[in-house]
């Protein structure tokens, strides 16, 4: 099973599993977590070939949606449900398992993305982890030196640096790289899932980002009728992470 860390007790309330995105972990949502347990259980995960979970040979949507189920299946509160919020890769990770077994599902949350397949892709960030070099290697703001020649952003950097084990010798990257890579197409893509998904979903994007366009709006309505949508002022992609107290606040009021 997934490695998964734990936030909170269980309570009367839903437990709330939290999917984290392409490169993330479940201590990227530590904060976000922790504030939301004040009256529930959150679970946190590592997707496969992510942080601390096994790794695997696929990547694909299905395989991850089952993972999730038996994350599911072993802390599902009352009645066997659990709320779900997925971000972006997560996001869409929860769309498969929402619309292909729903009945785990109580309310739905999916951050930043859309049930469709993007033009984009993160090669040039695989390859910048990749080409990395690790030897001697001693602290972060090294690596940080060493791979702001590639990626220019001291955001995304520190993101990407968060899954980098310093304490390994030699230092190494929490993420399957090759398979990742391999991969690729099919994470920014969308498997075609048909179905429904009838309980309340909420889709919360960030103002500044473009993942979620107003044409995706037929499709998400077509699979998820009782969509809703909401928007952070002054967040992007990673919305849960700039504006964190915002991106808490809209979770908590619509799992309530």
């Amino acid at each position: 099973m997934l490695n998964t860390v734990l936030h909170g007790q269980p309570t009367d309330r839903p437990p709330l599993v939290i999917v984290h995105g392409l490169f993330g972990s479940a201590r990227n949502w530590g904060a976000v977590a922790k504030r939301l347990s004040a009256d529930r259980l959150v679970v946190t995960l590592d997707q496969r070939n992510h942080g601390d979970s096994f790794r695997a040979e696929t990547q694909s949507y299905a395989d991850m949606a089952g993972d999730v189920a038996e994350v599911i299946a072993a802390h599902a509160g009352p009645g066997g449900q659990v709320d779900l919020v997925g971000h972006s890769m997560g996001g869409k990770t929860a769309m498969q398992l929402a619309l292909t077994d729903p009945a785990p599902i109580r309310r739905l949350v999916v951050a930043d993305i859309a049930p469709v397949a993007y033009d984009h892709t993160q090669m040039p960030l695989v390859e910048a982890m990749r080409d990395l070099d690790l030897s001697g290697l001693d602290s972060r703001a090294e690596a940080d030196r060493r791979l702001a020649g590639r990626v220019a952003d001291p955001g995304t950097r520190a993101f990407l640096l968060q899954s980098l084990d310093l304490r390994a010798d030699p230092p190494r990257w929490k993420l399957n790289l090759p398979v990742l890579g391999r991969e690729m197409a099919g994470i920014v893509g969308w498997p075609g899932t048909t179905g429904q998904h009838a309980g309340p979903t909420l889709f919360l994007t960030g103002a500044l980002s473009d993942y979620v366009r107003p044409e995706h709006r037929d499709t998400i309505k077509a699979l998820f009728p009782q969509a809703k949508f909401a928007k952070i002022p002054g967040a992007g992609h990673w919305l849960h992470a700039e504006r964190p107290r915002e991106f808490e606040a809209a979770v908590a009021t619509f799992l309530a």
